[in-house]
């Protein structure tokens, strides 16, 4: 009786087999090619979901097949350990942060290890370790020397809810990141980074990513915000005082008739100051802090504003124009202030028309002339400038350069580089997080901790509350030191650095991870592995986490640490993994297992189906891995994931796909054990005798299915279509006929196949074809056996002729493979070169095929 099927124990077997054999463990090889694969390591909430199955399986897949061409591979996974769920759970549950840390890191551990994937697990690292956050500060005081690390204060992002100060980056459509709460401004001092000092570089460096999506890339430039423009200064009327503003549009200075400030900076309650306006200019301000950033920018929002009773002087005109603090200009970005041109920008128009301001057309259409009275939308497109001095008759960009000379002659402006980006505020006001290295002294100021010193070790006996400031200030043993320059008594800083902190480096740390020697990373190690060949994770952090990695791989580079510009040679961004949803009237959102069929287990109402979308806790449409494995075994979760769609593509979750997955699985089960007892002992066909009927078609689809397969997944990570193209050849397979037992010419044809698809199918689906491979006599560890090559001479599809009539007269010959399909050869002819001529701008009333021998068009 044949074996059964059984996922469960298979995986189990080659689960405990690969560790015991450390089948992955990985050292530097001069004679090999080193291959890096990283998919941004996970945090440790507890349990792995779907989308963490979907991006380390399609790292895994390119992990094995990869070692299998015979790449020393590195793929390493660790934990990026620190962050706030695991304060928050602290104080919910009373548990330790580091206890319900850990906790979670040994449970998903061993989720990840029941997915078979090929970590090196002897890389194994957690950012919530001394041993890792050590070098970390030791690289802060570096910065901290060289004036990469300052401290400054400042309006700040604040969520009330984390109670931390969020980086701009952080903050979503005015909401905390993390937990979806309104961000408000407060004012501390704060470290930062000065990611700003390698803005010009990782702006270059965008062009010098051939593997990144543009789209991410583009996501990054627009974030580093390169405008070449002008700093005007407007004098303000009354008073010694200025206003700069920065601006790409200097060509219609002529045309500012008023000024707008951001109402959140400084600048609008000092105009305000001791005037009649000043309480209501105050509630304005206020108002305006709690409206979304994002929100307030966008085309649709309402402009809204409040006179300051001030005025400055037009730098081109002399005139005077009133100042008005704005809800959609922003204090970060430029100056924090914008001249208002209502003819040519459609928000200064709508605010101009709002509140009854000055229009001036400077910017003539030379079709439809305009005139500011009747206009009912601001004019943006080119045109000829008028009512701007001796710059009349110009075309407005060709004067860009002459108006922009012209103020800078008269000291009234000057041409200039404005940048979106800020520096990096990394200063956080929680416990769970690296400690800054740093020391306050009321006599010697800020004083950095010794080297010797480091690290700064996170102290475990912490009373978290969740309310104020951070706890580490409350902790006497922590915070009380001596200062290392005087010797008086000094305070230790007790914010912590930003988890994004230690995803900026960690990738170089695995190089080297047992490193003890300062500065935490072997150099030798670290230029063996990096760059990153294939980097892999979600397009949320486009922003965020890649664009700190490459300015703190160009710090690291600066500081002799590391020897490349950039992070990652390739980055693949993969999509999320997605579900319907499902609604009861009384029960709201529910989770699968809560519908039986099609209604509510809780109260039995029928339940609505509702639109696809991502899978979340908080919609209740996930499923659990953990079931998957348990139902299907770990190989049909990774074949499913990898089947149901590319991987830069959303995956839309299908329980029938599954099932389907799992059916292909066993389909390929029963084909290698149907001819098991025939081909143990065969040797695989060499080529060595010619081959006709089925037996030729089977070699040549075999030969075929491993180009394809090969090209998929080394070229465009197409994992789709390489397994349904060894869907075919199991097909083939099934089709051919059945050989006696004993054929020494079938039977050689049969294995070679047999042990092609198990090598193909083996980086998708590791464990079945682990033990198909060791049921057929494979001479070693699949996860060891080289990858198949193929015969480019046998996968070439044989060609034959086709006739081409039109109404029934010869008019040309194409070459067509013999295996093509009817469609597709009337399509060859009728866009032959040859046959235009007699077809163009005729009706044709059909196409007649004679298979293998004519086609004929037949036209009127």
């Amino acid at each position: 009786m044949k074996r059964k099927y059984n996922p469960a124990k298979i995986e189990e077997k080659w689960q405990k087999c690969w560790e015991n054999k450390k089948t992955f463990k990985v050292s530097e090889d001069p004679a090999k090619k080193k291959y890096y694969l990283l998919e941004m390591f996970p945090y440790p909430s507890g349990r792995i979901h779907m989308g963490h199955v979907r991006n380390y399986t399609i790292g895994d897949v390119v992990a094995r097949y990869k070692k299998m061409r015979g790449h020393a591979v590195l793929h390493p996974i660790g934990w990026d350990s620190f962050g706030m769920p695991a304060e928050n759970a602290a104080i919910e549950h009373g548990i330790p942060p580091a206890k319900w840390t850990n906790e979670n890191i040994n449970s998903m551990r061993k989720q990840l290890k029941r997915m078979g994937f090929s970590y090196d697990w002897d890389r194994e690292i957690s950012t919530c370790e001394p041993e890792y956050y050590r070098w970390e500060q030791l690289f802060f005081l570096w910065m901290y020397e060289k004036g990469l690390a300052y401290k400054k204060g400042g309006g700040v992002n604040w969520c009330p809810t984390c109670k931390t100060v969020l980086a701009n980056e952080q903050v979503e459509a005015g909401l905390c990141w993390r937990c979806s709460s309104e961000v408000t401004e407060k004012y501390f001092d704060q470290w930062f980074f000065r990611i700003t000092a390698y803005v010009e570089e990782l702006l270059d460096y965008c062009d010098k990513l051939p593997g990144w999506p543009e789209r991410v890339l583009t996501m990054q430039r627009n974030w580093i915000g390169k405008s070449h423009g002008c700093e005007l200064v407007f004098p303000i009327a009354s008073s010694d005082d200025v206003i700069k503003v920065f601006t790409t549009r200097q060509d219609t200075i002529f045309g500012a008739t008023f000024m707008l400030i951001a109402a959140e900076h400084p600048l609008v309650m000092q105009l305000a100051e001791g005037k009649p306006v000043e309480q209501d200019v105050r509630a304005f301000v206020e108002r305006v802090k709690k409206q979304d950033k994002m929100m307030r920018t966008s085309d649709y929002y309402e402009k809204e504003g409040i006179f300051l009773d001030a005025y400055c002087l037009n730098p081109a005109t002399n005139k005077k124009m009133p100042i008005y603090a704005a809800n959609f200009v922003l204090a970060d970005y430029g100056t924090g202030c914008v001249m208002a041109v209502p003819t040519h920008d459609q928000r200064d128009f709508e605010f101009a028309e709002k509140y009854g301001l000055e229009k001036i057309v400077v910017i003539q259409n030379p079709d439809d002339p305009l005139d500011a009275e009747t206009m009912t939308e601001a004019y943006v497109d080119e045109g000829i400038l008028i009512n701007s001095g001796k710059f009349d008759g110009m075309k407005n960009l060709q004067a860009l350069e002459n108006i922009a000379e012209y103020l800078e002659s008269m000291g009234r402006g000057k041409k200039t580089i404005e940048y979106r980006l800020r520096d990096w505020g990394i200063s956080r006001q929680r416990y769970w997080g690296a400690p800054i290295p740093m020391i306050n002294c009321e006599k010697c100021g800020v004083v950095p901790v010794p080297e010797k010193d480091l690290p700064v070790v996170l102290p475990k006996d912490v009373a978290l509350t969740g309310e104020g400031e951070s706890p580490l200030g409350k902790i006497a043993s922590f915070v009380n030191v001596t200062c290392p320059n005087c010797g008086g008594a000094a305070k230790r800083e007790t914010d912590t650095m930003d988890t994004f902190v230690e995803s900026s480096w960690y990738f170089n740390r695995f190089c080297s991870a047992d490193c003890a020697d300062r500065p935490g990373l072997d150099r030798t190690k670290v230029d063996y592995w990096m760059p990153v060949d294939q980097y892999i994770g979600g397009i949320e952090h486009a922003i965020m986490h890649l664009l700190y990695a490459r300015f703190y791989t160009k710090m690291l580079r600066d500081f002799g640490v590391v020897g490349v510009d950039e992070p990652f040679s390739n980055l693949l961004t993969q999509g999320m993994v997605c579900k319907e949803t499902m609604k009861c009237r009384e029960h709201a959102y529910l989770f699968p297992e809560e519908v039986k069929d099609g209604k509510c287990v809780h109260c039995n109402r029928e339940v609505t189906i509702g639109k696809i979308e991502k899978m979340s806790k908080s919609l209740k449409n996930v499923v659990d891995p953990n079931y998957i494995i348990d139902e299907y075994g770990a190989d049909t979760a990774r074949i499913f994931c990898l089947f149901a769609a590319p991987p830069e593509r959303d995956l839309e979750w299908s329980d029938q796909g599954i099932d389907g997955s799992f059916r292909f699985l066993n389909r390929v089960w029963r084909i290698v054990l149907d001819y098991l007892d025939d081909i143990r002992k065969v040797t695989p066909f060499d080529g060595g005798e010619e081959l006709d009927g089925d037996l030729k078609t089977l070699r040549k689809k075999t030969h075929q299915t491993i180009k394809k397969v090969t090209t998929d997944i080394e070229d465009r990570f197409h994992f789709n279509t390489a397994i349904s193209a060894v869907m075919e050849l199991v097909n083939t397979l099934y089709q051919t006929g059945r050989p006696e037992p004993g054929d020494t010419k079938a039977l050689p044809v049969i294995r070679e196949t047999v042990e092609d698809i198990i090598i193909l199918l083996s980086p998708i689906v590791p464990h079945m074809t682990e033990e198909l491979w060791e049921m057929i006599g494979g001479e070693q560890q699949l996860s060891d056996t080289p990858w198949p090559s193929f015969d480019e001479a046998v996968t070439a599809e044989e060609e034959i002729t086709i006739v081409v009539q039109v109404n029934g007269k010869v008019r040309s010959r194409v070459q067509v493979a013999a295996s093509e399909s009817d469609e597709k050869i009337k399509e060859l002819a009728r866009n032959d070169s040859k046959i235009e001529q007699f077809i163009v701008e005729k009706q044709v009333i059909k196409v007649v095929y004679v298979p293998k021998k004519l086609v004929n068009i037949v036209v009127k």
